[in-house]
């Protein structure tokens, strides 16, 4: 079992910056992928970032790719997404969700969810 706990989120201008931390605790960290996610209202829920915590190999949706960045920090048990030049169409809740990267590949554990609005 994952506990995963995020901050960072609030309101931003239109072409500002974010970064979002999730703080981690697992038995083994290099077991699990740790992902990105969004939803926003009326809308499905989207991965936009993902990153394999043993080989620092990394995922992006189009939407994001250029703007994200997705990162680790294993000395404090961290994942990070730095979102740079952010649209209005970003505002969404954001959560930090792990997945083992054997076997059955669900997410299925997820935190609390942080608020992320993109003023225009």
């Amino acid at each position: 079992q994952v506990q995963l706990v995020e901050s960072g989120g609030g309101l931003v201008l239109a072409g500002g910056s974010l970064r979002l931390s999730c703080s981690v605790s697992a038995r083994t960290l290099s077991d699990y992928a740790m992902g990105w996610w969004r939803q926003a209202p009326g809308k499905e829920r989207e991965l936009t970032a993902r990153i394999n915590w043993s080989d620092g190999s990394t995922y992006y949706a189009p939407s994001v790719k250029g703007r994200f960045t997705i990162s680790r920090d294993n000395a404090k048990n961290t994942v990070y997404l730095q979102m740079n030049s952010l649209k209005p169409e970003d505002t969404a809740v954001y959560y930090c969700a792990a997945r083992p990267v054997r076997g059955i590949l669900n997410y299925n554990d997820w935190g609390q969810g942080t608020q992320v609005t993109v003023s225009s």
